[in-house]
């Protein structure tokens, strides 16, 4: 095979920042999510809306990185980049939400569901949905549960390789102005848009994507980049303070007004705001970080729960073990990026092309 996908695109370096910003977000999400179960005395209640910030992204970078060459080097390649680029860590998230769950010291669960283990196991490696353990609320993915919009993000991935790279923008204004309505159906119907991770809320995964991928696309080809002077940090202010607004009634309307304008705004500002050099390392890293961090942090959580469970710390204690296992999560992360994830999709691109320079998203 001579396959050549040569890239010389420019890289939105505070776009990986953001993306940065929004998984440790979500790692302190989780652990808040045990400390204190009532949404509305979370002082981070919104981080579940950095997925659809997420899917949101991806479609602008995906559209951006292949709207022009997907027919010179094919959809078979296409898929194989991402599976290249994603299941590395759907693996190693896997086998460490495994091996948390077998040994975790704090629940016997793994007693209970020692039958089921393999299946579960096998269903994360596959990213085929189980909700099966209904102690751990129907998770599509037991043992990894950020995998369920991963398995939303393929769907995404097959349905712009086979179809949306193909459709002009009157149709993709159609697509995305209907999946905004579904989303504020879903939102109606579900009192917010935390919903697609469970047996039960499965499917406003399916709306929560539709939506957000399809504004990434949009996004890019109508070519909304704002330049701005606006900085990393303040730019990355703005997405925190959306993680930030507190938890209420109100939800049927705030959350799909901060998908539908927030979010695909925060992509456009991101796109074009302006990176002083003393940041480029930082929004590097940052950027780097962000997927094995959402990847592997989800099992240690479960560890967490058990640990609250059995021990009941106070308040004081499960805030320095929330601190010190999210800085030691972030270690982890970038362990596992150089040890493992790097050097397999390295393995992988030597292995099945001999040419790949493409955007590292």
């Amino acid at each position: 095979m001579n396959v050549t996908l040569t890239n010389t695109k420019q890289h939105f370096k505070i776009l990986d920042g953001l993306r940065g910003m929004a998984a440790i977000s979500v790692v302190i999400f989780h652990f808040m999510e045990i400390t204190i179960p009532d949404y509305k005395d979370s002082f981070i209640a919104h981080a579940y809306l950095a997925v659809d910030f997420f899917f949101c992204l991806s479609g602008f970078v995906i559209a951006y990185a292949y709207d022009h060459r997907l027919n010179k080097i094919g959809i078979k390649n296409f898929l194989k980049l991402r599976l290249i680029r994603l299941h590395p860590l759907v693996l190693v998230g896997s086998v460490i939400g495994l091996l948390a769950f077998m040994f975790d010291p704090f629940s016997n669960l793994y007693g209970k569901y020692q039958n089921s283990t393999l299946t579960l196991f096998l269903s994360s490696l596959l990213m085929i949905p189980y909700p099966l353990v209904h102690e751990r609320y129907y998770n599509l993915f037991h043992l990894n549960p950020p995998t369920w919009s991963l398995f939303w993000e393929y769907i995404s991935n097959v349905c712009y390789a086979f179809f949306l790279v193909k459709i002009r923008n009157k149709l993709l204004w159609t697509l995305t102005l209907f999946a905004a309505g579904m989303l504020i159906f879903e939102a109606q119907r579900s009192g917010n848009l935390a919903v697609g991770w469970g047996g039960d809320n499965i499917f406003g995964g399916s709306i929560r994507v539709f939506f957000s991928f399809l504004a990434g696309i949009l996004v890019y080809r109508s070519g909304w980049i704002i330049h701005t002077r606006l900085s990393f940090l303040l730019v990355g202010m703005l997405l925190l303070i959306i993680f930030l607004i507190p938890f209420s009634d109100f939800n049927r309307v705030i959350d799909p007004l901060v998908v539908i304008v927030c979010l695909p705004l925060l992509v456009s500002l991101g796109a074009g705001a302006r990176l002083p050099k003393s940041l480029n390392k930082l929004c590097n890293f940052s950027g780097d970080l962000s997927y094995p961090l959402y990847m592997i942090h989800y099992p240690f959580v479960w560890v967490f729960m058990s640990y609250v469970e059995k021990l009941k710390p106070s308040l004081y204690e499960q805030t320095i073990v929330i601190m010190l296992s999210t800085l030691l999560l972030i270690l982890l992360a970038y362990i596992v990026l150089k040890v493992v994830d790097i050097p397999i999709r390295l393995w992988l691109k030597e292995r099945l092309f001999k040419k790949v320079n493409v955007i590292n998203y």
